[in-house]
């Protein structure tokens, strides 16, 4: 254990002498308050440590403390429902002990080492078991099954094990291994926040993460295991995507990541999620989420660890066989953290003063997703996906963070704030969004949907592309230079964008579309247009059909229940093609 004093203090930033003996990504304890620091950079005996804390009124000569260990989390019963800061402190128990404020240097336990969790054994004594083997259960919420695993790396013979009530840090089986030791196995293990959690096999990314949210699915799907990003100005709603997507993404846990928002808006997820109603299980949206709170008015520095944080928890549960949803709400800020520190040791600045390394380190986290074989001669399989959220300044998605998230994700969601004043949400801008998982997802559409499905969605994109083009025209020339055939494809794409596009996140039935529903109103927009082209043909006014009664119940289609929707889909085409037929009949009369 390596021991030091202050040299220099500047912001978050401590410059440590004496630390020869210390290691890069060692966790230390600074001065008589014991804030918590970690090593970012080492010179001879000199260290560079990055404060988890507020550093106002340390001084030269205080002493600096290494503790030997790099900055880790701990896994195990408990994380489900609880709320920490960015370098897992227990945010609630912090209040219990020290009021509203957050205090400096206090040490409290992440996961509660008192409590008794039942123990129900799956192994028993003489199996033989590996790193990722589960060898019993825990009940942690009414939902979710905490698998308590084998540890990395360790394997050999049980030699005892069995069921009972234990604290995380009793020991529940005991392990002997092929050079004779034993190692005693306890409910909860502890992992370095910085270092990807192995697994055996990354999977193809051929099956998607169904959100309900009906021009992320149809339009722009992500995959399970999939990295996703959702760039947009202030106001464009890139949060309550991020809180549809952590309440409706066909995710068994929920990692939420607040890093550097505003109080407020971490504030509404702690007061929404208890009170939500998870859909698929009728339970408290926190029995299955995780939050780590770091917003904008706590240290830079923990915004850094937060990430790492929590996609390390993510993968815990990935590695149980789980699919994994992970929120980071804002990567902008991370980056920002990023900057302050790089300025503070005095490195070279790359573009627009981020460090050098910025796209590297993105990278990084980004390649912690993915759908995976896990290690252990179980051969599970688990999914972690990962969105995150882009603040570029003033909305430029020029910038650094953004062209690097870019350059790493395979899906964008462009958040436009013009359709965010026009009121449509979610404000995704349909002409600059892409889905690289699209065309490995095709078979998967196609095969459990509908094997139209892949067909209808090219439709409904030709039709927004050529409506883009056509208005234009229309800005040049006016309307009434359009031919009728392109008046109508107008009034196809409003359908599509109003009818099919919007959705209401407030809306009890509107705020989650199942995927035949979403078929269905495909089907419903091009049924429309299909039947009015023909109209066309046989001479019926492009004013009569734009004006079609039953126009108002094809928009009102998204509001109807799933076990009404086949008959009044098809009691609208009835009306449609009645309505349709009266107007042929008129024009040959």
């Amino acid at each position: 254990m390596s021991k030091g004093t202050i040299k220099k203090v500047a912001g978050p930033l401590v410059i440590a002498e004496g630390m020869r003996d210390a290691n890069m990504f060692d966790v230390v304890r600074v001065s008589e308050q014991r804030l918590i620091g970690e090593i970012i950079e080492i010179h001879g005996d000199q260290a560079s440590v990055q404060v988890y804390e507020e550093t106002s009124g340390l001084g030269p000569g205080e002493p600096v403390e290494s503790t030997g260990a790099p900055l880790s989390v701990e896994l195990g019963p408990g994380l489900i429902g609880s709320i920490f800061d960015g370098i897992q402190r227990p945010l609630e128990e912090i209040m219990k002990a020290t009021g509203n404020s957050l205090k400096r240097g206090v040490e409290i336990p992440a996961l509660d080492h008192k409590k008794k969790w039942h123990f129900k054994p799956l192994k028993k004594a003489g199996d033989k078991v590996t790193g990722g083997d589960i060898l019993g259960t825990v009940q942690e919420t009414e939902i979710v099954l905490h698998k308590i695993m084998v540890p990395n790396g360790l394997m050999g013979k049980l030699r005892s094990i069995k069921e009972g009530d234990y604290t995380i840090e009793e020991t529940v089986a005991v392990v002997d291994t092929p050079n004779g030791s034993s190692q005693n196995i306890a409910l909860m293990q502890k992992w370095p926040v910085r270092v990807g959690r192995p697994y055996q096999q990354k999977l193809s990314p051929d099956m998607p993460l169904v959100t309900g949210q009906r021009v992320i699915d149809t339009l722009f799907p992500i995959a399970k295991g999939g990295v996703a990003a959702v760039p947009g100005p202030f106001g464009s709603g890139k949060t309550v995507v991020q809180h549809q997507l952590a309440k409706w993404a066909e995710a068994d846990i929920v990692v939420y990541i607040g890093c550097g928002e505003r109080g407020n808006e971490m504030t509404d997820v702690l007061n929404e999620f208890p009170e939500l109603k998870d859909p698929k299980t009728g339970f408290s949206l926190m029995e299955r989420t995780v939050l780590i709170a770091n917003t904008s008015d706590m240290p830079v520095a923990a915004r850094e660890a937060s990430i790492y944080t929590g996609i390390t928890i993510a993968e815990y549960f990935r590695d149980m066989g789980y699919s994994v949803a992970l929120m980071a709400d804002s990567t902008s800020r991370w980056a920002e953290a990023l900057r302050e520190m790089s300025g503070r040791l005095e490195e070279m600045p790359g573009e627009e003063g981020y460090p050098a390394y910025l796209g590297s380190r993105l990278a990084q986290f980004y390649e912690r997703a993915g759908r995976v074989v896990t290690v252990g001669s179980e051969n599970r399989e688990g999914a972690l996906s990962v969105i995150g959220a882009v603040s570029p300044p003033g909305g430029d998605i020029s910038e650094p963070v953004s062209q690097a998230t870019l350059r790493i994700v395979k899906v964008f969601w462009s958040l436009d704030s013009d359709l965010a004043y026009k009121r449509h949400f979610p404000a995704v801008n349909w002409l600059t969004s892409y889905s690289l998982y699209v065309d490995t997802m095709r078979n998967w559409f196609n095969d459990k949907v509908n094997p139209d499905w892949m067909n209808l969605r090219g439709r409904l994109m030709r039709l927004l592309q050529e409506e883009a083009e056509l208005n234009e025209i229309v800005q040049l020339v006016g309307m009434d230079a359009l031919s009728a055939p392109d008046r109508l494809k107008l009034e196809a794409s409003r359908s599509i964008r109003e009818d099919f596009l919007h959705q209401d996140a407030f809306h009890e039935t509107d705020t989650y579309t199942p995927l035949p529903k979403q078929f269905t109103m495909m089907q419903l927009v091009l049924d429309y247009y299909d039947q009015a082209v023909e109209a066309l043909d046989k001479g019926v006014s492009v004013d009569d059909l734009v004006k079609l009664p039953v126009r108002e119940r094809i928009g009102r289609f998204k509001y109807i229940e799933e076990k009404d929707m086949q008959s009044e889909y098809q009691a609208i085409l009835k009306a449609l093609s009645k309505q349709i037929e009266e107007l042929s009949q008129k024009e040959d009369f």
